[in-house]
This record gives C-alpha cells, sequence and structure tokens, in this order.
C-alpha cells in the first residue's frame, strides 16, 4: 500500500474519506477482535438478518416496515423546538415537519423510539374541502401516534384520506434522557451534567420523530432552551440567543442544508469554549471558516493539539479534493461519553474525549497516531458521506470505505515519513481474519430490518474497502481512477448517490469495464480469494505460473466451494525485481514469465497492494522467505498473513511459519514486527499447556527481547511505540519477569501505591499492560487501591486503560469486585462492556467468569452502551471447547429478546470457536516442536 504517497494527488480529485474505527476506524464497533460462527451447512453460512415483530397493537391492514419506509412519502424540512436541561430527566418540545405525499393515503410511516407524543396533527397544504380550518385558515386533520416496532416504527393515522401533495405534521412530545449512551443521552462528569445527541445510525428516532433513513435529506431550523450559560452546539452557527424565564434561554440555529438525521447533532452543557482564528480562505473556500473547540468544564485546555492541526489537515482535504469544506463552521467536541470513537455529525464533529484531549504538548505516540487518523476520517467524512450519502445503509462503505482509504492519503502527504501507508496496509490485512469465516457479510449487502443496520459497521465496510479501494487505485493508476472519483462526487454533491451510481459515474469516466468490474465482484461477494501459484521451470527458456483462484477457508471452516469467481488485478515480482501484472478472471490462468528465465523466487503479491493471499508449495516459500530482506515493508506484510493462513488452513509447516515469525521480528518496521503478533497471543491462549508454557515463553523472549534491547533510547515515535507494545507482549504473553517487575513499579509510582504518586512514571501507550501485570502481580490491596485512583486521577485514558485491565483480575478470590463495580455507577457504559469482554481471556478464571455472566447477563446488557447489545456474544469469543460452544448457543437463544441484532454476532462466535477447536491438533503440533 504504498502509494497512498502520490505526488500531485491529484488532478481532478473532488474526493477522499473517513468508530468506529476503529471509526472511527471502525470505532463504531466494539473493541473486539473479528469472531466467528458454527452451523455446519453444505453452502456458506450467511445468518438470517433478525425479524422485527410488531406489537399486537398494529394494524392488520399493512404490515410495518421492519427496513425501508415507503419511498413515496419524503419530508424536506424540520422545525425542531426542544428544552434541553441536562439537570433534569427529560426533554420536551415540538417539531414540524413538511412532508411530500405522491399519493393520497389515510396514514403515513415515520420513526419514533420511546417518545412520549401529546399532540399531533397535519396541516394540509392541498385543497381538502373537508378538512376544518384553525384560526389560521390552515386546513388541520387530528392524528393518531403509535409505535409498533420495538425498533421505532410509527405508523400515523389521520382518520381519513389526505390528498397527495404538502402537508406538515406537527407533534408535541417528551422523552427520557437515554442514560446508555445511545440518542439524546446526559451524562454526569465532575458533577456536572451534559447532555449530547449520538444519532447515527438510527438513534435520531429516540428525541426526534421523523424519517430516520440516511437517503431522507431535509433542511432544519432549530432552537434549543437551555440553562442560562449552558452551551448549545448544533449542525450550524449559533443565530440568536434570548431570555426564556426561569433561568433558562432560547437558543437558535441558522437553517441547515439538507442532511440526513444520523447527522443531526445536538448538545449542551457547561462546556469548556475554545475560540481559534478562523481558518483562512483559499481559492476553494472563499470565506474563512470559524474553528472552535468544546470539552467538559476545565478541559478546555487539552484541545490544544487537536485544534492545532485542524487547520493544515483541512487544507489537505481542500485541494486534495478541489471542493471547498462544505459547511460554514467546524466545531470540534470532546464528549465526556460517547458509544463510539467518533461521529462525524456535520460541522460539529463528536468524539469521545480521551480520543481527543492531550495533557501537555504532545501526546503519547500511540495516543498521537489514533488521533491523527480518527481526527482525518472524520474530517474527510465531511465530503464523503455528508456532501453526498448513501441512500441506504446497505451502500455504508461508500461512506466508511472511502472515508477509510482517504485518511491515510491526506495524512501521507501532511507526514510523508509517518508510515502511514504501512498502517493503511497493515488494517486492510486484517480484514481478512473476519473475511475469512463463512459467516462474515458482504461490503454490500441488503439490509431488510433495522435491528441487522449495526452490523455493516464492521471490519469488512471499513477495512476490506480500503484494501479493494486501494488495489484498484494502485493497479489502474491515480491517474485514471481519482479523477473518475472526484467527478462522482462532484456529480452527486448535496444528494444521494448508492453502489450503482457509483459503478456507472466511475465506468464512464475511466471506460474501463475491468475497474468496474473489479469493485462489484470484490463489494458483492464475501470472502478472501486464495491465489495458489505453481511455478513451472520445465521448458527451458519458457518459465511459466500457473495461478488458480478459490475462496481461502481455513481448517475446520463450513465454507464449501461454490465456484466463487473475482477479477482479481494481480501482480507480481519476481527475483529478476521487475514486476508483472495480470487480470485474473479464471478459476485457472497461466502466465508467462517476462524473459522467461526461471526465477529464483516468486513474490505473488508485488508491493503488497492486492486483496488477496497466496499459498506455494514448500520449497517456494523457503525460496521467498531467503529474499525476506529484499521485499519492501507492505510485501512483508502481505507475506506474513498469507503465511499463517497457510498454516491455519493445514497447508504450511510449523518450521517454515516460525522463519516467518523470526524473519518479521528482525524488521526495522514497526507494522512488520507486530504482525504476528496477534496470532501469536491467540496460540498462547488456545495450544500452549502446562508441558510446554516453559519452551513456549522462552521461545517469544528469545523473539522480542532482542528488539526490545534494540530499541532502547531511541527517541523517534515509531520505536517508543513499538517498543511499548513489545513490553507489553512480553509481561502478558511471553511471562517475562523482568519485564513484569518493570511494569509493575511503574504502575505502582503512577498511581501512588505504597510510595508518593509519581504522574510522569507511566505514558498512556503503556497503561493498559502495566495496570494489569500490577493487578496480578502487586499486593491484593493493589486492585482496591486502583479503584479509589480511577476517581482521583481525571484522565479518560486511564480510566478506559484501568476498567480494561481490572478485568484480567486472575485471583478468584477478587473477581467479586469487578463484577460488583461493572455493574455500579462508578462505571461508565463504555468502560463495563471492556472489562466484561477481558473478564473473558483469562484461562485461571474464566469458567467463574463465564458463570457469572450467564446469572448476570441482563443486567450486563442494561448496562453497557445501546448500540453495543447486539455484540454481547463476543464476550464468549475467547472460548475454544466444544462444551462451551453449546453452552454459549443455549445462552444467547435463551436472552435474543433482549439483544436485538444479535444473530449475526452469534454465528461468527461461534464459528471462531469451531476453529480454533478444528486448529487444535496443529497448534500443539507446532508448539511441540518447539522442545
Amino acid at each position: 500500500m504504498q502509494k497512498f504517497a502520490l505526488p500531485a494527488l491529484l488532478a481532478g480529485l473532488i474526493l477522499l474519506t473517513a468508530c468506529g474505527s476503529d471509526k472511527k476506524n471502525a470505532e463504531d464497533t466494539p473493541p473486539t477482535e473479528p469472531a466467528a460462527a458454527s452451523e455446519q451447512k453444505a453452502a456458506p453460512v450467511t445468518p438470517e438478518e433478525p425479524t422485527s415483530q410488531p406489537q399486537a397493537s398494529a394494524t392488520p391492514r399493512e404490515q410495518a416496515p421492519a427496513g425501508r419506509l415507503p419511498d413515496d412519502v419524503r419530508p424536506t424540512a424540520y422545525r425542531l423546538d426542544l428544552t434541553l436541561d441536562p439537570r433534569q430527566d427529560t426533554f420536551h418540545g415540538q417539531v414540524n415537519i413538511d412532508i411530500e405525499l405522491d399519493k393520497a393515503s389515510d396514514h403515513i410511516w415515520i420513526h419514533g423510539n420511546n417518545i412520549n407524543v401529546s399532540d399531533i396533527n397535519a396541516v394540509v397544504h392541498a385543497i381538502n374541502e373537508n378538512a376544518p380550518a384553525n384560526a389560521e385558515g390552515e386546513n388541520v386533520v387530528p392524528a393518531e401516534y403509535k409505535q409498533v416496532l420495538d425498533s421505532g416504527v410509527v405508523r400515523v393515522d389521520f382518520g381519513e384520506e389526505i390528498p397527495a401533495g404538502k402537508i406538515t405534521l406537527r407533534i408535541q412530545y417528551s422523552a427520557p434522557f437515554d442514560k446508555n449512551l445511545a440518542g439524546l443521552f446526559k451524562v454526569e462528569e465532575k458533577g456536572d451534567a451534559y447532555a449530547l445527541a449520538k444519532s447515527e445510525s438510527i438513534q435520531a428516532r429516540r428525541f426526534l420523530p421523523g424519517f430516520d433513513e440516511p437517503g431522507l435529506k431535509a433542511t432544519y431550523d432549530i432552537s434549543l432552551t437551555v440553562p442560562e450559560g449552558y452551551e448549545a452546539i448544533s449542525n450550524e452557527p449559533e443565530t440568536a440567543r434570548n431570555d426564556a424565564g426561569n433561568g433558562m434561554q432560547k437558543v437558535t440555529f441558522a437553517q441547515s442544508p439538507p442532511m440526513p438525521t444520523y447527522l443531526l447533532s445536538l448538545a449542551v452543557g457547561p462546556f469548556d469554549v475554545v475560540e481559534r482564528p478562523a481558518i483562512p480562505a483559499n481559492q476553494y473556500r472563499k470565506e474563512p471558516l470559524p474553528l472552535r473547540g468544546f470539552a467538559r468544564k476545565g478541559r478546555g485546555k487539552d484541545l490544544k493539539y487537536v485544534l492545532d492541526i485542524t487547520p493544515e489537515m483541512l487544507r489537505v482535504f481542500e485541494e486534495q479534493i478541489r471542493r471547498p469544506y462544505p459547511f460554514r463552521k467546524l466545531d470540534i467536541i470532546a464528549a465526556p461519553q460517547w458509544p463510539s470513537g467518533a461521529t462525524e455529525l456535520s460541522a460539529a464533529i463528536t468524539y469521545r474525549e480521551q480520543r481527543v484531549l492531550v495533557e501537555g504538548d504532545e501526546p503519547a505516540p500511540g495516543q498521537r497516531l489514533a488521533l491523527l487518523g480518527i481526527h482525518a476520517h472524520e474530517i474527510a467524512h465531511m465530503w464523503f458521506g455528508n456532501l453526498v450519502t448513501p441512500p441506504w445503509w446497505d451502500d455504508l462503505w461508500l461512506k466508511e470505505g472511502f472515508a477509510t482509504w482517504g485518511t491515510p492519503v491526506a495524512l501521507t502527504i501532511m507526514e510523508p515519513d509517518g508510515g502511514h501507508d504501512l498502517n493503511a496496509a497493515a488494517r486492510a490485512i486484517s480484514a481478512m481474519k473476519l473475511d475469512s469465516l463463512a459467516s462474515t457479510r458482504a461490503i454490500r449487502e441488503p439490509i431488510t430490518d433495522n435491528n441487522n443496520i449495526r452490523n455493516a459497521y464492521d471490519a469488512i465496510t471499513y477495512l476490506k474497502s480500503l484494501g479493494v479501494i486501494h488495489m484498484v487505485d494502485e493497479y489502474f493508476g491515480a491517474d485514471v481512477f481519482r479523477p473518475a472519483l472526484g467527478r462522482y462526487v462532484e456529480k452527486f454533491a448535496d444528494g444521494v448517490a448508492d453502489s450503482p451510481d457509483f459503478y456507472r459515474v466511475i465506468g464512464d469516466e475511466t471506460d474501463s469495464p475491468q475497474l468496474t468490474e473489479t469493485f462489484r465482484t470484490f463489494v458483492e461477494q464475501k470472502g478472501v480469494p486464495l491465489l495458489t501459484l505453481t511455478v513451472d521451470c520445465n521448458t527451458e527458456g519458457n518459465a511459466q505460473v500457473h495461478i488458480t483462484q478459490e475462496r481461502y477457508k481455513p481448517l475446520g471452516s463450513p465454507i464449501t466451494d461454490a465456484g466463487q469467481q473475482w477479477s482479481i488485478p494481480f501482480c507480481m515480482r519476481g527475483s529478476s525485481g521487475v514486476a508483472q501484472c495480470e487480470f485474473l478472471t479464471d478459476s485457472k490462468q497461466t502466465l508467462a514469465l517476462s524473459g522467461g528465465a526461471c526465477p529464483k523466487w516468486v513474490m505473488p503479491n508485488a508491493n503488497g497492494s492486492g486483496y488477496y493471499r497466496f499459498n506455494m508449495d514448500e520449497k517456494q516459500w523457503e525460496q521467498l522467505l531467503g529474499a525476506f530482506n529484499s521485499l519492501n515493508a507492505t510485501e512483508r506484510l502481505s507475506l506474513i498473513d498469507s503465511a499463517f493462513a497457510a498454516f491455519e488452513a493445514g497447508q504450511l509447516t510449523p518450521a517454515t511459519l516460525f522463519e516467518v515469525v523470526r524473519l518479521s521480528a528482525t524488521s526495522d518496521k514497526r507494522q512488520v514486527v507486530e504482525a504476528p503478533l496477534a496470532y501469536l497471543s491467540k496460540y498462547s491462549d488456545h495450544y500452549v499447556d502446562r508441558n510446554h508454557a516453559d519452551s513456549w515463553h522462552a521461545f517469544l523472549r528469545k523473539l522480542y527481547s532482542e528488539k526490545v534491547k534494540e530499541l532502547s533510547g531511541k527517541d523517534d515515535a515509531e520505536s517508543k511505540l513499538l517498543n511499548s507494545r513489545l513490553l507489553g507482549f512480553l509481561a502478558l504473553e511471553a511471562k517475562d519477569k523482568e519485564v513484569r517487575k518493570q511494569l509493575q513499579e511503574k504502575a505502582e509510582r503512577f498511581t501512588g501505591f505504597g510510595v508518593a504518586r509519581d504522574p510522569k512514571a507511566l505514558d498512556s501507550d503503556l497503561y493498559e499492560s502495566a495496570l494489569t501485570v500490577a493487578i496480578q502481580d502487586s499486593d491484593k490491596s493493589f486492585l482496591e487501591h486502583l479503584i479509589q485512583v480511577r476517581k482521583q486521577i481525571d484522565d479518560p485514558l486511564f480510566e478506559n486503560a484501568s476498567a480494561n485491565a481490572m478485568g484480567r483480575v486472575t485471583d478468584p478470590s477478587q473477581l467479586h469486585i469487578i463484577h460488583d463495580l461493572a455493574l455500579s455507577d462508578d462505571l461508565g457504559p463504555r468502560e463495563a462492556f471492556g472489562l466484561v469482554m477481558n473478564s473473558m481471556g483469562s484461562s485461571k478464571v474464566q469458567a467463574l467468569n463465564w458463570l457469572w455472566l450467564q446469572e448476570n447477563l441482563a443486567a450486563i446488557v442494561e448496562k453497557i452502551p445501546g448500540q453495543w447489545r447486539r455484540n454481547t456474544p463476543r464476550f464468549s469469543t475467547k472460548f475454544c471447547d466444544p462444551q462451551e460452544l453449546r453452552e454459549v448457543k443455549i445462552l444467547f437463544a435463551d436472552h435474543h429478546e433482549i439483544i436485538p441484532g444479535f444473530e449475526r454476532a452469534l454465528a461468527q462466535t461461534e464459528e471462531s470457536i469451531q476453529l480454533c477447536i478444528a486448529l487444535k491438533d496443529k497448534g500443539t503440533e507446532m508448539v511441540d516442536s518447539l522442545r
């Protein structure tokens, strides 16, 4: 992926772009490893979507729409007037919605979830002699509001037929503030209350009756009545603030351009406000752009770093996209609590505060890298997703995929030597783990139920899309693909576009059927292509490579050969150093090697830019590994992934795999050194018994201790970040006593356990690993001490890391402490999720934690963020036993009512357990070979 940095990023590019996310960097999804599914079927498993059942009150005349609303009713404008006081438990107000009806009807479908409607009627703008006129001469029709699906689908009945044309729906309502970070929620921090709206993806319906779909764009006129002196934030600039009596003020905002509900921003509280000089106008944007930052009281100073980098980042995007930033202001909001890493609310980008608040002048290397990535991602969304919006969630990749791809493009321009291209390559490769499952999904897959929307926010949408887009960009060239992409964005600016729209414009602009066919086959098919290469040197001077393509499947996979084929832009490189490219469209193809001479080695993924895995016979692997130092960093990443994939498919020997790991550990690139770590951690968890532990841990220590010594004293950011990650790995996976003691002492000094507290003893990149070691190795009282210290240290990164660390308690006598904490008000919803997830990882107490989880699942579900509840089956991802698999199936089947949309997470978790079981013999053989 090394062409993320391309010289004139682009004559004609009109667009790039970016919870999750880790948004997000897939940040909108909880921090779990891709999990898996179990049904042994003749065909690949695709879990059925859940079906929302209407309540008994639903009319038998028409089934409530579980997914998209009928397309013959559209909103054009909202006028919203709410009273928001975060010190209260509820909010109230009214909304008037201008609506176009294509045909006469006595009812319409809208959205609203847990909203109490006190009055609703419609003003009919078309002539209707039967409608009574009010004092203003309006034709008013009384209406009835009834929520009929738990997902928030509402039927509005008028009692008579309303003619086609225009109406205004007027609704007075109230609702409770949510307490689990969904919809319009309230949080309390340091004695102050804040209210914030998390609208994406279908959370706006919790605070706004209306049309909660991405393609239904409308304008907004918003007024908020708030406590006097409180800040009020929305998508547009504030235009007036007037006294409203009783210690309240009414804040009015300018009218917004057309936008979908999921981008709606509402935030109220005693925020610190940091005003920055306006970002100067440029050749694309003719007016200066107001820039502000918001953080909870006392933390405004910690917005300095993110605000400092914003003008340069925005400039890069405007220059590369060749379109102005599309809104009238830019607010950066550090939310005290937020369910995802960030959300691209138009002109009011909102972050979980730990992602953007920085104490001091410079964040730790890992924190800085994460901050740059998520901030670039969200700014990019202002064009891709906000300016051009997908009409429905099955085309989520058109905003999230292109935003994720655009992030390293921009960051590489800002920091050419920052390694952002390698980070992107590693992230794209990581999607292949999830994409290897039978229960995975295609990038574009029909979504017919509201409860299944959040399942699209996964590594497939974010990271597989990143890999596929980069593969096309690399193969066809930036000068071909990017101007076409720019014209696509220009064509649909301020509107909506789906995948067929994208294919059509890209195809017309490039006049390349192969390019559009590549997108179609990778976007609309699930799975990872596996290319198996055989080098044929039998004919002198006429060497060939025979290539077969099929879907990759690991040992134990229920995937069967369904004859899948992709249009694959394929490039290989041999010992001659010359790359050779071909389009692969058949299940078997033969490629004559340039020059005809038999190569000493072949690298089947030149520049590492192809979204596929490869395999060869053992001799070819040995020859390629002999040339490891001749490969560039992205090729090495591709090689490492393909080697582990071949091993897990039963097609590579442990000896060859160990050589891959050994070579990676000697690399001078952080991403290459780190590439095997997740696999090695998995093998440590499941395939290392007591008899093999010493030899396994010694092997890991030998691999990475030398690298840590080599990094000692180096002061560059990449070296410091790699050093922190390797120290954590050596302490937790290799059981290195010396490193554990070092981290324990750092954690004790940092928290003031038995010594005077030293805030500089530990940087944020080591928080979690050091605190975990201290919890496991220090005096038992350290856990109670840490719980108290969490209340005293105002550091969101520390709060999150300490919750994760506490989940890794290994002393059975202390489990009741963390179990009580997880369900208490002392822990936020996100932190509770992290604690529970980590509690299921330690084999020493896993069974006891699982028993507690089974007995308390309902309370745990109630505690964690609402949009994550579908992911509760992933708590059991670390299991690797048939009996545990049976228990998982029973538990989540019995509780399906409280975790709507759980089916895919359960299927993927079950499959991951099955695959772990299937690999046991191979894994045991690998570990045993070290003795």
